[in-house]
């Protein structure tokens, strides 16, 4: 690990030196403070790592010492440090991984209802309170961008941002296919019945990170429809976009002008994009966004919420919890804690930074 380090402590001794001469160019001042900024937690924790491991040679080498009582505080001592330098290094390895650049960045959750018809999208519109009430915990802000509500208070999709210094680091996890088991309020019977839901969770971008040619974008507007296709707009407002290389279809009908909804409708294809390349920047298995949230099938699951035992399990982790009612109340830390942490395994595996 520590071969990993050196060529970034020399990195960072050439930015000092550099900066001792960089003069008036503010601009690559700028610069190079800022990739300093970047390495200098590397480089002070790498000594602290390098002086606690002199330390415990040095408390080694007094533990054959002919003092009875030196050789007691030897040991002691070194019994500390190792701890102390199980925990540096951990610490050392988690700043080694390459750094995921949407981690601070807002959120676009996408949710919809997949196999199971009006219970999928009641599961849909559970989800979407789960998420809502999270964020309500963590203090940040929601709002819809857009939805299709079924009309028994379920959903069909809908769409919305999630506002906080982290979210996407805390919540790029929940993208996949979400199961419930429970037995429906219309089952007279008693039956479990088995439904699905999908969700997405992209980066927010920004205008200037993604650059779309209008020749690109097909536009199609059309008349606003409210629950039962009653019509609630005389005027042509919603928009739907179609990415043309790549047959993404994004479409808008919340706001009241057919520009509120084209930019609406744009934001939301921006991240969608952008999500492709980093996932392809990052070498992942499916650089494709829809490849990501899956087909909505019942055998491709991330989490199972069992409303007759009271569990949520995700499969991912193999964590369950029978506190099924607490978690759709939003109280996701655990889950989020646990997968984040195995994540981190696989990343300091696929670095060699496990030993």
């Amino acid at each position: 690990m520590l071969e990993k380090v050196k060529g970034i402590e020399h990195r960072y001794d050439e930015i000092n030196r550099e900066l001792e001469t960089v003069g008036e160019d503010y601009k690559r001042a700028t610069e190079l403070s800022k990739e300093r900024a970047d390495l200098e937690e590397i480089v002070v924790l790498t000594k602290t790592y390098r002086r606690v491991i002199k330390d415990l040679e040095e408390s080694r080498a007094l533990v054959d010492s002919d003092d009875e009582e030196m050789v007691a505080l030897a040991k002691a001592e070194v019994e500390e440090l190792e701890i102390n330098i199980q925990q540096l290094a951990g610490q050392l390895k988690s700043l080694l991984l390459p750094k995921d650049p949407r981690d601070d960045r807002n959120v676009i959750m996408e949710i919809r209802a997949g196999t199971g018809g009006d219970e999928a999208g009641l599961f849909g519109a559970d989800l979407y309170r789960m998420y809502v009430r999270y964020a309500e915990r963590q203090r940040w802000k929601t709002e819809i961008m857009s939805q299709n509500e079924t009309g028994v208070g379920g959903i069909k999709e809908i769409t919305f941002k999630i506002r906080g210094k982290g979210a996407f680091s805390r919540l790029k996890f929940e993208s996949g296919v979400h199961r419930v088991q429970r037995v429906p309020t219309t089952e007279s019977q008693g039956r479990i019945h088995t439904s699905t839901a999908t969700v997405a969770v992209l980066a927010e971008v920004d205008d200037v990170e993604i650059e779309i040619p209008e020749r690109d974008i097909k536009m199609d507007v059309y008349k606003s429809a409210g629950a039962g296709g009653q019509s609630v707009q005389k005027n042509s407002t919603a928009v739907r976009l179609t990415h043309l290389p790549t047959g993404i279809v994004v479409q808008n009908q919340n706001e009241r002008s057919q520009r509120q909804n084209r930019d609406r409708a744009m934001s939301i294809l921006k991240a969608r994009l952008f999500e492709i390349e980093e996932r392809k920047r990052q070498e992942e298995i499916d650089a494709d966004r829809r490849s990501q949230v899956g087909t909505g099938e019942r055998s491709e699951k991330i989490r199972t919420y069992n409303f007759p035992q009271t569990r949520v399990t995700d499969h991912r982790i193999g964590l369950s919890s029978h506190n099924l009612p607490v978690f759709l109340d939003g109280d996701l830390d655990e889950f989020l804690d646990e997968l984040a942490t195995h994540h981190e395994a696989e990343r300091l595996a696929a670095e060699g930074l496990n030993n």
